[in-house]
């Protein structure tokens, strides 16, 4: 089983926070793992930046798994009603 060493990270753009200072916005965008071949780096995703992406990223040591899950989580949706109904084709 492959095990994640690091996290791979790169800015994606900045914001303001509550005390007006402009701070870097950061997104994972994949890990380096270690396989039973050695080490492997695995793209979840290629960052979409204005002026394009110029390939540089940050390596850093992996963070807990319930660590920030709340943020990243998408808000449930109530139900439509729709779920016990069959599709016709």
């Amino acid at each position: 089983m492959a095990k994640i060493v690091k996290e791979i990270s790169c800015i994606v753009g900045q914001y303001t926070n509550a005390q007006g200072e402009n701070k870097n916005r950061y997104q994972r965008i994949g890990s380096i793992i270690e396989t039973k071949n050695g080490e492997m780096l695995k793209l979840d995703v290629i960052p979409l930046i204005e002026g394009g992406f110029n390939g540089w990223c940050y390596i850093q040591e992996p963070r807990p798994k319930d660590e920030g899950q709340q943020s990243r989580q998408a808000p449930r949706q109530q139900s439509s009603g729709f779920d016990d109904l069959e599709t016709p084709f």
